[in-house]
């Protein structure tokens, strides 16, 4: 008998990983037996749970019927404004409905994002809402799959707001928006407005929601028969650095642009500080768009046209959407509405204007 025992203290799940040498996530995967593990891992887990004489708390197997029903939001980046609008919405219905919600900064670590819904798995939280794009490959699809049944075998649920759906059958709800259908809107306004060399500053070209992005960008020119130039098209990230350096590069590259559209607000506003650093005036010289319509786009000065995203609409309607649901139930997908936000960012093409050096 171990020390522990001898002396009357119950091991905890933290006392078997540290014996084992591996996550408490790792220890409640092997003894939950859902997700895979090496044989090696599993060997030593068990081990420690034999030498320690661990038995599982059922405090925490019955916390959802003992206490505060749950709700999970794993993001991310929490910093993100659009992000912080969903999380706040996904708050307010949480609480209306008497849930406690619980959020998790992920800062893109796919293993941090799991041993979190596994945390939540074993608590049994009504449901985890994952917000935000990915790279929809086999890898993404095999283990949110996994995911979702995990989560439903334990009575829970697994939300997707913005991220790629898993096909027929997979027991998500899926929440999301007309992503690239904003995108087109949005482009066909500035074509309208008689411009022809329209900057593209997008995202990562594998992440889903800057994927849609640019493809509604190129749908637009296509609709007005107009063929685009991949010179026009940069690749960042959605940060407001990621503008002011992309736009820089245009600049410094002699790119011939009358007008930017930005693939979200904060790349526009680092665009917008590029072009005042150059000498050049919005809308005057260049005309500038956004996405997603942040609060302080329109403190912006030019106040910025973009596009409307209902973020935190979308957080209320993934929580009243899947509670109550049957866990185990087929996937269900609701798609929400956005609109372009015309300010004053966007002029049409004056004879000769034009961004080049």
């Amino acid at each position: 008998m171990t020390k522990k025992a001898a002396d009357g203290v119950r091991s905890t799940i933290r006392d078997v990983a540290a014996r084992a040498g591996v996550s408490a996530a790792t220890v409640s995967r092997v003894l939950g037996g859902v997700y895979p593990v090496s044989a090696e891992t599993r060997r030593r887990v068990l081990r420690a749970v034999g030498e320690l004489d661990y038995v599982a708390d059922a405090r925490a197997k019955a916390v959802a019927g003992a206490g505060t029903p749950t709700l999970a939001f794993v993001l991310e980046d929490i910093t993100g404004p659009s992000f912080a609008h969903m999380a706040h919405g996904v708050e307010r219905e949480a609480h209306r409905l008497g849930h406690l919600c619980l959020v998790c900064s992920t800062e893109g670590d796919v293993r941090r994002e799991l041993d979190f819904v596994e945390t939540m798995r074993a608590q049994r939280a009504a449901a985890v809402i994952l917000v935000g794009g990915a790279a929809d490959t086999a890898e993404y699809r095999e283990r949110t799959r996994r995911i979702a049944d995990s989560l439903a075998s334990a009575g829970s649920r697994l939300v997707l707001c913005g991220r790629p759906p898993l096909g027929p059958g997979a027991p998500v709800t899926v929440v999301e928006y007309d992503n690239e259908g904003g995108a087109f809107a949005l482009v066909a306004h500035v074509l309208a407005q008689g411009h022809r060399r329209v900057l593209f500053l997008g995202g990562k070209p594998d992440h889903t929601t800057a994927v849609g992005r640019e493809s509604g960008y190129t749908e637009a020119h296509r609709a007005r028969g107009i063929e685009v130039d991949p010179a026009l098209v940069l690749h960042g990230d959605f940060t407001r650095d990621s503008g002011h350096r992309l736009l820089r590069r245009a600049l410094d590259q002699g790119l011939n642009f009358t007008a930017v559209v930005a693939a979200t607000d904060m790349v526009a506003i680092g665009a917008l500080a590029a072009l005042h650093e150059a000498g050049l005036d919005v809308p005057g010289d260049v005309s500038l768009t956004g996405y997603d319509d942040i609060p302080f786009a329109r403190d912006l000065r030019p106040a910025l046209t973009t596009v409307h995203v209902p973020y935190e609409e979308l957080g209320r309607l993934a929580v009243r959407t899947v509670l109550g649901r049957s866990p185990g139930g087929p996937g269900e997908h609701l798609l929400l509405g956005t609109h372009v936000v015309v300010r004053d960012s966007v002029a049409g093409v004056g004879k000769g204007s034009s961004a080049s050096r």
